[in-house]
């Protein structure tokens, strides 16, 4: 297989691989290299330019470089160059390029490499996703929410929710031993927040164990069980466990929630009404479709010979790039 530094050379001297050039001037000055002085376009005549299409920018072999193709790969080549300003000199460059790239595509396609097996599988793929994400898109943009659809959700779902918030203080230690010896030392008067800053291995003990306002949903079971049936002002009278360790715990406050408003939800509701509108999009499309499984072949695995072609490449040109929460616990835990 040819190596890969000469292919990639080859590309470059062509003028047929971005990001050769990797300096600042060099990449804010695309048409400015030797290579891409000598990559001149084909002479065109007036009358030639005259019979093209107002939107070509150029004919390969007769085939024309429409302004949305160049515009493509214009924004993908410029991906990445710091602080480019667009010139006319730069824009030929990359019009150079792109003409580079056409020109040697055909010489493929007129060779037969289209027709290889995992070209043309690669091409099918390549299309069926561009045309899945472009559906997607399209589907999204005509299927927005209505203010009354989100409406009902907010009200079903989020218009009566009022949950409980806490505020408290927790020293945590690691062996129940020590937890008891704390609440030992606070039945005889001592304040809670000083044995947190002096005993709790938490990151909240140099507050005194403060975990400030939350909602019990945040924390690990024990922990939020323990805390729903504490009293205000009142420390628990065992030490708890969690996964961290033993927690003392001081309940100084709760109160209720008020409901979240509309608009601090809207953003959460249009996302699921979209997602929801997605799916059953899929769901119709896939009802509809007449799929026939070949699970034998389905779950052979691949060619061997394909295997160690691509074993091969990654050999020779490097691994291919890939495509495509914990529970909760105390806050100072996370």
């Amino acid at each position: 297989m040819m190596n890969k530094q000469i292919i990639l050379a080859a590309l470059c001297s062509a003028g047929l691989m971005s990001g050769c050039n990797q300096s600042t001037e060099q990449t804010t000055a695309v048409a400015t290299n030797d290579s891409q002085r000598s990559a001149t376009l084909p002479a065109k005549t007036e009358t030639d330019a005259a019979d093209m299409d107002v939107n070509t920018l150029l004919t390969v072999n007769g085939k024309p470089v429409t302004r949305a193709m160049y515009s493509l790969y214009f924004q993908d080549r410029m991906r990445g160059v710091p602080d480019a300003k667009t010139s006319a000199e730069m824009q030929m460059g990359v019009l150079n390029e792109l003409a580079n790239i056409l020109i040697v595509s055909q010489a493929a396609e007129k060779a037969g490499l289209a027709e290889r097996e995992d070209v043309s599988a690669s091409l099918e793929l390549l299309k069926a996703k561009l045309l899945t994400q472009v559906a997607i898109q399209e589907h999204a943009t005509k299927h927005q929410p209505s203010d009354e659809e989100i409406q009902q959700i907010y009200d079903a779902e989020y218009a009566s929710q009022s949950n409980t918030e806490y505020k408290a203080r927790h020293i945590l230690v690691k062996e129940e031993e020590e937890a008891k010896h704390l609440i030992t030392e606070l039945d005889g008067g001592s304040d809670f927040a000083e044995l947190a800053k002096q005993h709790s291995t938490g990151p909240t003990g140099k507050d005194g164990g403060d975990l400030g306002w939350f909602d019990a949903a945040q924390m690990v079971e024990p922990f939020a069980q323990a805390l729903t049936e504490m009293e205000k002002g009142k420390y628990s009278s065992a030490p708890v466990q969690t996964q961290f360790g033993w927690h003392v715990i001081l309940l100084e406050e709760s109160r209720q929630s008020p409901a979240p408003t509309l608009e601090s939800v809207k953003g959460k509701i249009q996302t699921a009404l979209q997602q929801k509108a997605l799916t059953d999009y899929m769901q119709g499309l896939r009802d509809s479709s007449k799929l026939v499984f070949n699970e034998k072949n389905a779950k052979q695995a691949p060619d061997a010979q394909q295997d160690a072609s691509m074993d091969s490449s990654k050999q020779s040109e490097g691994a291919a790039e890939k495509e495509s929460g914990d529970a909760a616990a105390p806050a100072e835990q996370k």
